[in-house]
């Protein structure tokens, strides 16, 4: 599993105790250099701890990038004939480099499928097995007749780090996996409490169409010229009838509550909403064309959330801006507020609302964006056809 999402400003609030911790140690290694060849080391550590910050973005290929890293590094340093230094097992790798491994493979075992997990621990093992074999011959020459190295030592510390590694790794497997559980769990409770509410909404909508169609029957039934004249209406009222199922069943696999009830006048429930809101809110209509009851109770809903999450999320608010405009066939709704990002969201938040959002207004058709507004704030853009 590749962590696409995982964006760089993400990815520096995850990894900067690594970073930090791994340029610390590689700064301290660098007062046990005595000579001029042996700085040669520091541009490969550098690589090699930079690849294990950045491994939670491809953690496979990072697996892959730093087998090649340790490798090359252990390669270039017996060409020069200097070993690593402070060589931290027998000869080929320091403190930085194994503290780069382990995170490496933690990250593996954490987000990569069993296999790949396996197949790239087993290369970072091999780069580090290789870095000890090239390594030794240097270190021998120097130190073998005061240093007499205690293999069983080294292999129970490997051992001990290894495990602990993938120790690491498997505990947030867990935990990810857990919470996907969890999340998954409240979504499906969401959506189920939304599908009864669209029962009843589809109750109250469609079957005045349908109710309309059967009294105009009844009386078309009276006389010819009766049925002539309402054979129209019932053809109206039968297209608002599958339009409004249509979007009721579109809606189906939205998460949030169902939000306010919608009357007869747009406008009006959404300057409602603004008042029960107690925010600062500007509003702004130019409504050209006359809105569906049921695409308006969709975009109550989109104003509603949008509303609340200001309340949640933003700090300082001066001022609201609600605009709904309507031009060409599409209804154009936008929310955009003045706010600072507040640390602790009002009563918690479960991360569903812009999910939701976007879901419902995808499913009608339309067209969602939600992002911050430069220097402080953050905007909510719905474009929703009326057809």
């Amino acid at each position: 599993m590749e962590s696409k999402d995982l964006n760089w400003r993400l990815l520096a609030k995850r990894q900067w105790p690594l970073a930090l911790s791994l340029t610390g140690i590689a700064i301290a290694e660098t007062g046990s250099i005595d000579t001029a060849l042996g700085w040669w080391q520091i541009p490969g550590v550098l690589v090699i701890c930079a690849i294990s910050v950045l491994a939670p973005r491809r953690p496979f290929d990072a697996a892959l990038a730093l087998t090649f890293a340790i490798v090359c590094v252990a390669l270039y340093m017996r060409f020069l004939g200097v070993a690593i230094s402070p060589h931290f097992f027998f000869s080929g790798a320091n403190v930085s480099i194994t503290g780069a491994a382990m995170a490496t493979i933690a990250v593996l075992v954490r987000e990569s499928s069993r296999w790949r997990a396996v197949v790239g621990t087993a290369l970072v093992l091999a780069a580090m097995v290789v870095a000890e074999v090239l390594g030794w011959p240097i270190v021998a020459a120097v130190e073998y007749r005061e240093w007499q190295p205690d293999g069983t030592s080294y292999l129970f510390g490997a051992s001990i780090m290894l495990v602990l590694a993938i120790g690491t790794g498997l505990y947030f497997r867990a935990r990810d996996n857990e919470r996907s559980s969890q999340l998954a769990a409240s979504v499906a409770a969401a959506q189920n409490a939304e599908r009864m509410a669209l029962a009843r909404e589809l109750h109250d909508v469609v079957a005045h169409y349908v109710t309309a169609i059967v009294v105009h029957a009844q009386a078309g039934q009276i006389s010819r010229e009766t049925a002539e004249q309402v054979l129209p209406t019932i053809e109206a009222s039968g297209y608002e009838a599958l339009t409004a199922m249509r979007r009721l069943v579109g809606t189906l696999r939205d998460g949030e509550s169902s939000g306010p009830a919608a009357s007869s006048s747009l406008v009006d429930d959404v300057r409602s909403l603004a008042a029960e809101s107690g925010l600062p809110v500007r509003l702004s209509f130019d409504l050209q064309d006359s809105v569906p009851q049921e695409l308006a109770r969709s975009v109550l809903r989109l104003v509603q959330e949008s509303l609340t999450n200001t309340q949640k999320h933003a700090s300082a608010v001066s001022s609201v801006d609600v605009s709904l405009s309507s031009s060409d066939g599409v209804l154009r709704l936008g929310v955009e507020d003045d706010g600072v990002a507040s640390g602790v969201p009002v009563g918690g938040s479960g991360g569903y609302g812009l999910v939701g959002m976007r879901e419902r207004v995808e499913l009608l058709g339309g067209k969602f964006s939600a992002g911050r507004r430069e220097p402080t704030g953050w905007t909510v853009r719905a474009e929703l056809p009326l057809a």
